[in-house]
């Protein structure tokens, strides 16, 4: 008879989620608590799935950014979910999405290569970049999906995106009213395959 000696502490350590994103991910503007993967944090918890949320988001991150910084994170926070939020920034900076869906897919490699599972978050830019960029770049986010079996929420601020009142002054930045509406979308879809 073989007798495992697991300590109480490793045997409730909660699941862990690793968020990989930009400044719509981190909270820019408002308070780190009120940004909507501390958000989501609490909702799993009060739904009984006990996660830890680690948001490691940084404003200005691009696809390249979170491609070089992501081995790193893993290693230290080795998560049962990783929820990819980038891309926004190649976009706005006119980027070729081919190099942006090599970063992605290298991040969802990695991740999956070290047994997560993960959950794509996808942006759209503005309509004054061409039509011809603008859906490239939210078609990438369903190739990747599909070429990879990953869950996705298709557009963070979907919710929102009709509601200007729903920005901060620079139109860009969700308020902290916007981030319960955010998180909501992102759980909806996240739970279908949780």
């Amino acid at each position: 008879m073989i007798i495992l000696n697991v300590s109480v502490a490793q045997a409730a350590a909660p699941a862990t989620i690793l968020v990989l994103g930009d400044s719509l991910s981190a909270g820019h503007g408002i308070k780190a608590e009120q940004a909507w993967p501390r958000l989501l944090e609490a909702e799993l918890k009060q739904r009984g799935k006990p996660f830890q949320v680690i948001n490691a988001s940084i404003s200005g991150d691009t696809s390249a950014g979170g491609r070089s910084r992501f081995s790193a994170l893993i290693k230290k926070y080795p998560a049962q979910w990783v929820i990819i939020e980038l891309g926004a920034n190649d976009g706005l900076r006119g980027l070729p999405t081919s190099e942006m869906q090599q970063n992605l897919a290298h991040i969802i490699q990695t991740a999956q290569d070290r047994g997560s599972r993960v959950h794509l978050i996808g942006m759209q830019i503005p309509p004054n970049y061409g039509a011809a960029y603008t859906s490239a770049f939210s078609r990438s986010y369903q190739t990747l999906a599909k070429d990879y079996r990953v869950s996705l929420t298709p557009f963070l601020l979907a919710p929102i995106a009709a509601d200007r009142t729903m920005f901060q002054a620079d139109q860009l930045h969700p308020t902290a009213q916007a981030q319960p509406l955010i998180m909501r979308g992102v759980l909806h879809d996240l739970l279908k395959n949780m």
